[in-house]
Order: structure tokens, then C-alpha cells, then sequence
């Protein structure tokens, strides 16, 4: 039986992308704050206390609180905006992604139902489908994880939306095959996936590595969405050039030390 609004879409862009969403009369999508773009006329917007689904309706007041308030773990809004076609006709509601990269579309019904991703990494969806939380119960997880410890779990069976930095590439994994892989880096992947955290040992590792001391392994059968920039890794970038006192050209070098440190081509 089919719980969650269909929603046909269409995603436009290359690096800064958008989905417009196709709404039949009396169908609805939801978003998080912020992600809203454009809409039609006869597409009215309310404000849901949770994700509006079937699941967290179920519980009562105390169940729509605690489900609510899960969502604050995993750095998201208590509340969800509802977009609901009132018209005659079909109408379109457009949600941008809010970093360059790629938006990823998921149909839940052709995976399983039910997909774990970054707690950032959601942006939109058919009515009907919950956002929640997913704990990984692994010891190496739970003392290590970091970012990946608590993650974003959606489920239902209509379309979802994830955004991601950069490129995307999806993966699928064999039974029994292994994926080591920056935790940043994994934008998602499906339920039959094993995801877990390895210790990278070795002294050389530990001093001269660099990319830190704790990598993701994602283990088949299953499919992977992997993100080459995570934007984290973007964010320390900018915050690093925006907060270093560079020499300009009234320096010794001048412009020959920007162009020497890749700053002199632009």
C-alpha cells in the first residue's frame, strides 16, 4: 500500500543544482528550512512540527516531541515546511541545494525502503516520509565515529532528495566486498550495508598521515553514494585563507609569493 505522496521531478544545473517538484491536486512535499527556491501560485506552505509522517503521527504528543527532538542530535530543525498543491492543476515547487555539488534522487521503494545518510545530506521529499535518526551500536563506531556515529536515517516508500559537495559517484557493493572510505565522504547508502569504523594503525599513520587516525568501512551487499568534497573539508579551507595574513604586494615577494602558493592564477 503506498503511504507517501508520488511526486514526479526534474533536476536542472550542473554545479549549483535545483529539483522542481511536480505536485498533483491535494499532493504535498517537504523540506527543510532554508531549502525552499520558488513555487507556483495555489501551492500553500505550513509549518510541521517534525517530519509530518505517518510514523511520527503515530505516538501521540509524546511521540511527535521525542521524534522531534531527535532530529536536534543530528543538527536539524525541529520543523519541516509542508508544500500542498490547493490548485486545480498540476503545480511545481522548485528546493536548491545549499553548497555547490550534485542532488542525488532516491526512489525508497526500488531501495529497500529505507536509507542511512549524513545528518546534512537531506534536502527534500514526498509527504509521508520519515526523517529520523540512526545510531550506530558498533563499539568502534560509538567511541570513534565522530561525524558518523549518529546519522540521518529516511524511510517510506516515495522519493527523497539528498544533496552532496562536488562530485557524486555511486558505488555498488558485492556481498562481502570492503570500502574503506573518509567518514566526509559518504554522502549515503542503503540498509544492507554494514558501516563501521577501522582504527588506521602504523606510527607512520599516526604522525605523517594526515588525513587522520579513524576511516569508514562500508561492507556489501549494498549501494554506496560517495561525495568527492565534503563540506567540511570545503568550510576549513575558506576559514583557513580567510583568517591567515597573506603577503600582498607591498611585501618582498609580492605577487610572486601568491603565484608561488597557487593564488596567483585567477
Amino acid at each position: 500500500m503506498i503511504q507517501n505522496h508520488e511526486i514526479d521531478y526534474r533536476i536542472f544545473g550542473e554545479e549549483m543544482q535545483y529539483v522542481e517538484v511536480e505536485l498533483d491536486p491535494n499532493e504535498s512535499a517537504i523540506a527543510e528550512p532554508g531549502a525552499f527556491m520558488m513555487m507556483d501560485d495555489g501551492i500553500t506552505m505550513e509549518t510541521l512540527f517534525g517530519d509530518g509522517s505517518q510514523q511520527q503521527n503515530s505516538g501521540g504528543l509524546l511521540g511527535k516531541l521525542l521524534n522531534a527532538g531527535k532530529r536536534v542530535l543530528v543538527g536539524e530543525n525541529l520543523f519541516m515546511t509542508a508544500f500542498t498543491n490547493v490548485a486545480q492543476g498540476k503545480r511545481h515547487v522548485s528546493f536548491a541545494s545549499p553548497y555547490p555539488g550534485k542532488i542525488i534522487p532516491l526512489n525508497l521503494q526500488q531501495l529497500g525502503n529505507r536509507i542511512i545518510c549524513q545528518k546534512d545530506a537531506f534536502l527534500c521529499a514526498a509527504k509521508g516520509v520519515s526523517i529520523g535518526i540512526e545510531f550506530q551500536r558498533k563499539l568502534g563506531t560509538g567511541l570513534f565515529g565522530g561525524e558518523g556515529f549518529i546519522m540521518e536515517k529516511i524511510e517510506g516508500d516515495g522519493m527523497a532528495f539528498l544533496h552532496a559537495c562536488g562530485h557524486v559517484l555511486k558505488k555498488d557493493l558485492q556481498p562481502g566486498e570492503l570500502l574503506k572510505i573518509d567518514t566526509g565522504c559518504i554522502v549515503g547508502f542503503t540498509s544492507t550495508v554494514d558501516y563501521d569504523i577501522q582504527f588506521i594503525g602504523g606510527i607512520k599513520n599516526t604522525i605523517f598521515g594526515g588525513e587522520g587516525l579513524f576511516f569508514a568501512t562500508l561492507r556489501g551487499p549494498g549501494t554506496v553514494w560517495i561525495q568527492t568534497l565534503p563540506i567540511s573539508r570545503l568550510a576549513g579551507r575558506i576559514l583557513q585563507y580567510a583568517t591567515t595574513s597573506r603577503r600582498e604586494e607591498g611585501s618582498v615577494l609580492g605577487g610572486l609569493g601568491n603565484l608561488l602558493d597557487g593564488d596567483g592564477w585567477r
